[in-house]
């Protein structure tokens, strides 16, 4: 994802039934991160175009401030090499801050990371990259995403991603841990208290590579407005290749009792 060639900006036109997930704005500003079936998504505090990826070392707050793409960043459709709104140092921490329209590729992180309270109002190419190798652990605290075409988080590195108290509505696939990078790892997610609305179409909360050995932790799941059940918890794969799907006890380690449907 490092290509200079920039797309068009252009919206995109999503099917499916969609629902509006409660947030309370009041619980948006405090340190700990909303729980994610109690949260509405939050109104911005100003909002701050930028044409060039905002470095982020250390710990940056930036208040509940939106932030889009302008000029060269100014994409948000799925075409591969867009930059990132944000990229983050190994060990930096990005919270309390929205992203909204165009959003490019979102946020990668280069190594280790943590993102809290960050809400994606309309994913571009993704909303999060996580580029760390194999020690690396990234985690995602709280927020929410909509109006992903296609992924939400992608895992092209190593180590293990920890998502918790998030909310995903709108979107295609959750968490996928990538098919065909150059260079490939035994990846593991963990995700706990996630509330996902579903889309009226086949959309999948991860999927992982079992070739990889990959493993993905699911408790918590809270899946509304999906009476005909599409929505996937764990697809598996070999590498791009879908395999099958449904818990089992080394790569998708859940149960019936872990996920929920309203």
């Amino acid at each position: 994802m490092t290509s200079a060639t920039r797309p068009r900006a252009r919206r995109r036109a999503l099917t499916g039934t969609l629902a509006t997930l409660g947030l309370s704005v009041g619980m948006i500003m405090t340190t700990q991160a909303p729980t994610a079936s109690a949260a509405t998504w939050p109104t911005p505090n100003g909002s701050q175009g930028t044409s060039t990826t905002i470095s982020v070392s250390g710990t940056k707050d930036y208040g509940m401030k939106r932030y889009y793409g302008t000029g060269a960043l100014a994409g948000d459709g799925q075409e591969e090499g867009q930059d990132p709104i944000f990229k983050l140092a190994d060990g930096a921490v990005l919270k309390n801050v929205i992203l909204g329209a165009p959003a490019a590729d979102g946020v990668h992180c280069e190594g280790s990371c943590t993102l809290q309270n960050v809400w994606w109002e309309d994913v571009g190419e993704d909303a999060a990259t996580f580029r760390g190798g194999n020690g690396a652990t990234y985690q995602v605290i709280g927020g929410g995403a909509k109006k992903a075409a296609d992924k939400v988080f992608q895992h092209n590195g190593g180590g293990t991603l920890n998502i918790s108290n998030f909310a995903v509505q709108e979107f295609k696939t959750l968490y996928r841990s990538c098919g065909d990078c150059s260079t490939q790892y035994t990846r593991k997610v963990n995700l706990s208290n996630i509330d996902v609305t579903g889309t009226g179409s086949t959309a999948r909360i991860v999927g992982i590579n079992v070739n990889r050995n990959d493993a993905a932790t699911l408790r918590g799941i809270t899946i509304r407005n999906d009476s005909g059940r599409k929505v996937v918890p764990c697809q598996k794969y070999n590498n791009n290749t879908a395999v099958g799907s449904g818990p089992d006890s080394k790569n998708c380690l859940y149960s019936a009792s872990d996920v929920t449907y309203r």
